[in-house]
């Protein structure tokens, strides 16, 4: 059973975050349980990768929070309907980033 919610109607980008996210996960278990059975080396590979997984996942939210929300094209040329203010400080925010990642 997945724990990871279905993006099927959120786009292709999300759907290879919760991708990424599954893959880090189980890399993550392999990790533990290689920790658990003294295979440090084995262990190292799985932590390694599974960061590598997380970092890939961030890099698609991301990518999918430089997207325009769908059907904005259609209100852009509506006079009455303006963006709004400040949406590209925060994509741009540092908050947005995890410095332990790197």
């Amino acid at each position: 059973m997945s724990i990871v919610p279905d993006p099927a109607s959120r786009g292709a980008v999300l759907e290879e975050a919760s991708r990424e996210l599954e893959a880090a996960i189980h890399d993550a278990r392999v990790a533990f349980d290689c920790i658990a059975l003294g295979e440090l080396d084995r262990a190292h590979t799985s932590a390694v990768t599974a960061r590598i997984a997380i970092d890939a996942a961030m890099t698609a939210v991301r990518a999918a929070l430089a997207q325009p929300p769908a059907g904005l094209d259609d209100l852009r040329g509506s006079p009455d309907i303006q963006p709004p203010a400040g949406l590209d400080d925060l994509r741009s925010s540092p908050d947005m980033w995890n410095p332990r990642l790197g």
